[in-house]
């Protein structure tokens, strides 16, 4: 069916057909993630919300992995190798099958930490490929696949960098899963959640601030400052969930009520936030609708978990003494027409302490049935009985209270509870993904150290040269590692007689190659070579020109270096080579991203080029 839909949606230029196909792929997008996060659910015998403790949690708001097709290195990867590296492209049969089996484990990762450093390896290959294989002028003539993870519309680009993309997508994406599925009704839980989304906001704030003109709506700039909100609300109210114990061991401490009530204040601002940027053009046309219900339910039910703690600090906590307590300014949002400071923040005599908290329970109770009215709104959410659970107990222990301190004779009008003072001891910020836990050798090292043997170079192999010792030994110097440089060349020596030059690299000696050897190896092996000599083959770097391109090239959006801001915020190093054209092949939307709201940061400029490093290991693209 999604096939069909797919042809359809690429053939017919009727905008209203592309709406309806767009729209039903979202709908069997959306069941098809459902599926997923069913049988993973059912594999992994965990059921979310539910973990055999006595509190019961609100749902998560978990992301859909972008889906791929699949795709055959093997053609443009031999072309490139035979062609450029002139090697024969068939020996790299090996290497191109691990690639390939790579990419297929990375499509379905588990949902853990397994998934991550899966999808992080392949994040890792893609970087070096783009470093080995790519320059400004050539691509590898490849379509890369991917379905948009909110809409289902299926998008392709020729651009490598629209693959780094999708997977950075998608490792932000398996962090939501993570940290929806862990047990937050204990602090552990709730604080390895909370670390779960601030890494996924982390990873769409990544991508956000270096991908632009995004073919696929779950990329836009829109889309992923929608989501990185998301996720930092979602890790606010982790904060509040590790705080907040259940509620046969609530706290009768008022100081300890008047925090859980900011904290409370604090996570419904951050769900407003998220629901005012949701309901806005174009993400409101992207995000799921459940979403957007389920944000706004989130937003009046902390904010009337707010009053209910308030309201319990006023009635049910030990007293504490004046000097103990905040002043009202600290608590309490002040109305417009009030100037005056209120002193402290709870009255002394009980009638008024019963009065107040009366006046907050009722707010509470107001929003906790408008919470539940929204949830009954949503067809999606009237399904997630999770979720009206929470809210009718909390309006249950609510009304308990209302009525335990309504009276008969009780004929004066309950004063107008003020609003709360958002307050957070902890406010959770984005962190970057780990991205170097799956960081392992490039997979195509034998073709040579990246700072000589990648596509942005041009080298001619000569040798074999038989060298023999002179008086005065080979009449050359050596200096550096992997591969070793011919430094210098003694004018009249063995060395140049033999043809050898300054600035050529050492590949072979008698036989063996040697593009990886650090600088004592190839010394030793020289050595050893006694009266008879040796055999060299070195290869000579050639001026740079433009190379044939291998396909139709589109505009770049993530060139080598562009995804990741700073090489050295990461501990990574960069070949000489990956610099020599200082110009980032990144398009950076500025002026069209100034003046955005949201809360989301605003990008940074590009960094500057670090000078070239002599490091034989390659850099981060």
């Amino acid at each position: 069916m999604r096939t069909g839909a797919e042809n359809l949606y690429r053939a017919t230029s009727n905008n209203r057909v592309r709406e309806t196909v767009a729209l039903e792929l979202s709908y069997v997008n959306s069941n098809l993630q459902l599926l997923k996060e069913e049988l993973e659910e059912l594999s992994g015998g965990v059921d979310p919300g539910r973990h055999g403790s006595e509190a019961v949690t609100v749902p998560m708001i978990p992301l859909g992995l972008k889906e791929t097709k699949e795709l055959d290195w093997s053609t443009p990867l031999k072309e490139l190798i035979s062609v450029h590296f002139g090697e024969d492209g068939a020996s790299y049969e090996a290497e191109i099958r691990e690639l390939e089996a790579l990419r297929q484990a990375m499509r379905t990762p588990s949902r853990n930490e397994s998934g991550l450093e899966l999808l992080t390896a392949y994040y890792n290959q893609l970087c070096f490929l783009d470093a080995r294989f790519l320059t400004p002028a050539r691509s590898l003539g490849l379509f890369f696949h991917w379905y948009d993870s909110l809409t289902g519309v299926p998008a392709q680009q020729r651009a490598l960098a629209f693959e780094k993309g999708s997977v950075l997508f998608n490792i932000g994406a398996l962090h939501t899963q993570i940290g929806a599925r862990q047990d937050r009704s204990c602090a552990e839980g709730a604080c390895h959640a909370m670390e779960a989304f601030q890494r996924a906001a982390g990873a769409f704030s990544l991508l956000r601030e270096n991908f632009s003109h995004a073919p696929s709506p779950d990329m836009s700039a829109a889309s992923l400052c929608a989501l990185e909100q998301l996720m930092m609300a979602q890790a606010q109210e982790c904060v509040f969930e590790g705080l907040s114990p259940p509620a046969s061991m609530a706290p009768r401490d008022c100081l300890a009520q008047l925090r859980l009530a900011q904290e409370a204040a604090q996570v419904a601002a951050e769900y407003r936030l998220v629901h005012r940027t949701m309901a806005q053009p174009p993400v409101h046309d992207y995000v799921p609708v459940s979403w957007t219900a389920l944000v706004h339910v989130k937003a009046e039910y902390f904010c009337s978990l707010a009053h209910y703690h308030v309201a319990m600090a006023l009635c049910d906590s030990s007293p504490a003494t004046e000097g103990e307590l905040p002043t009202h300014e600290q608590v309490f949002l002040q109305p417009p027409t009030s100037s005056k400071p209120r002193g402290p923040v709870l009255p002394q005599e009980l009638e008024e302490r019963r009065q107040l908290g009366k006046a907050h329970l009722k707010r509470a109770i107001l929003g906790q049935e408008e919470a539940l009215r929204l949830h009954a709104l949503c067809r999606v959410l009237r399904e997630v009985d999770l979720l009206r659970t929470v809210v009718s107990q909390t309006l249950q222990r609510s009304l308990a209270k209302y009525a335990e301190l309504d009276r008969e004779d009780d004929f004066c009008e309950a004063a107008e509870a003020p609003d709360i003072q958002p307050k957070t001891h902890q406010k959770p910020e984005a962190r970057m993904p780990r991205l170097s836990q799956g960081k392992g050798p490039d997979i195509f090292h034998r073709l040579g150290p990246l700072s000589v043997f990648s596509a942005k170079n041009r080298w001619r192999l000569v040798g074999p040269v038989h060298l023999t010792r002179g008086e005065g030994g080979f009449g050359l110097t050596l200096r550096g590692d992997s591969p070793v440089l011919i430094a210098a060349v003694i004018p009249g020596s063995q060395a140049a007689a033999a043809g050898l030059k300054e600035g050529d690299y050492i590949v072979s000696v008698n036989g063996q190659p040697c593009r990886w050897w650090r600088h004592a190896e190839v010394v030793t092996e020289l050595k050893a070579a006694g009266e008879a000599g040796a055999s060299l083959q070195v290869v000579s770097l050639l001026p740079s020109s433009r190379l044939p391109s291998l396909g139709d090239r589109r505009p770049v959006l993530l060139g080598p270096r562009g995804l990741l801001r700073s090489q050295r915020e990461h501990g990574c190093k960069t070949p000489a080579s990956t610099w020599a054209n200082p110009r980032p092949l990144l398009n950076w939307s500025r002026k069209a991203q100034q003046g955005k709201t949201g809360g989301c940061p605003q990008p940074c400029a590009p960094v500057k080029p670090a000078p070239p490093s002599s490091s034989k290991h390659p850099g981060w693209p």
